[in-house]
């Protein structure tokens, strides 16, 4: 008789970390195959669910799902956004949960954290449009936002410009600043770190790459700041003013059609008619395939916005999961021993 068993590895973020997961230079390669992948039409990518609670501080809990057909892997991602919990009781705005399921019998595989995940796919995004849209002897990085987005993107920034040498970083207030560069200088010895004590334009003015990477929803970065040649990376909802935009000359996406239903600086401007289709120069995985160019010149001021592509998430977490696999890392677990009726104690058990 064929075994019932249903079994799952459950991953924690102590056991990714302790498997090798934290990797942006892995991320970033799943990332790019990943999006080849969506171009050759071998990744399922359907709507996300969208629930939110408040639409003031925007807490919400979504389910992104994605199927990737080469490695015959069904994933979700359920995640939760609560900005104002940092304020209120000093805890991470963003956790998250993966579950991944074979798609031969339809069991899952892996119950594993997601937060790692989350913040490494946010960052390998913006890790590979500034490998594209960069100038290569980017030397100056700025933040406005100190967070755990901002953190994880400076060391893929790193990884695709090792030529980045300053970094200079504000934030809401002057201790979280203090805690990005005591947390970050040892990762990254051969930088120099300048804190902007909550002045925006101390960190952000002429540096070679911007980065807003907060919860505000208001115009925090001034088109006065960006250089030419600059290149800026927008992670969060409506954190620029819209003449950032409107002074680029090229802007891309991870996905266009994606960020129109959104309510971040492109979607605002595109839903008051200030900003149209033929003004997007491409989506990211058309740099990453070579459909359209990246960078033409050294002059070129170029704005990236990225709203995050679940199919991404799915990708990093099954090549994690499968990382964690060979190195026997991570707590096998049963969902049954063996189909309902067949326990040996049924009768004991039913309630009628």
């Amino acid at each position: 008789m064929a075994s019932h068993r249903v079994g799952f590895t459950y991953l924690s973020q102590e056991d990714l970390l302790d498997a090798g997961c934290f990797d942006l230079r892995m991320a970033i390669e799943v990332a790019e195959k990943s999006m080849l992948a969506f171009e050759d039409h071998r990744i399922m990518f359907p709507e996300k669910i969208v629930q939110i609670f408040d639409p003031v501080s925007q807490d919400r809990i979504n389910c992104l799902p994605a199927t990737l057909l080469d490695e015959k892997i069904c994933g979700a991602k359920w995640v939760s956004v609560f900005p104002r919990n940092p304020k209120r009781y000093d805890v991470q705005n963003l956790s998250a949960i993966f579950i991944l399921s074979e798609i031969e019998k339809g069991f899952p595989v892996a119950v594993m954290d997601g937060t790692l995940a989350s913040n490494m796919r946010v960052a390998a995004m913006g890790g590979i449009a500034a490998k594209h849209l960069a100038r290569k002897d980017s030397k100056s990085i700025g933040f406005i936002g100190a967070g755990e987005q901002a953190k994880m993107h400076l060391l893929a920034m790193k990884v695709v410009r090792p030529s980045l040498k300053e970094c200079r970083v504000a934030a809401k207030t002057a201790a979280e600043e203090v805690q990005f560069i005591s947390e970050l200088s040892p990762i990254l010895p051969d930088m120099t770190f300048i804190a902007a004590n909550t002045v925006a334009r101390d960190a952000m003015q002429d540096a070679d790459i911007l980065v807003t990477a907060t919860s505000a929803q208001g115009p925090l970065l001034k088109a006065e700041w960006m250089k030419p040649g600059a290149f800026y990376s927008h992670i969060g909802g409506w954190e620029d003013e819209y003449a950032v935009a409107q002074q680029c000359d090229k802007i891309v996406c991870d996905d266009w059609e994606t960020v129109t239903h959104r309510t971040q600086t492109l979607s605002r401007m595109y839903a008051e008619g200030l900003l149209s289709h033929n003004d997007i120069h491409a989506d990211l995985h058309e740099l990453v395939s070579k459909h359209k160019p990246g960078r033409e010149s050294d002059d070129e001021r170029i704005y990236f916005n990225a709203v995050g592509l679940s199919y991404v998430d799915v990708a990093l977490a099954e090549a994690m999961f499968r990382r964690a696999e060979s190195s026997h890392i991570g707590l096998e677990l049963n969902l049954q021993e063996t189909m309902v009726f067949e326990h040996h104690n049924i009768l004991s058990k039913i309630r009628l």
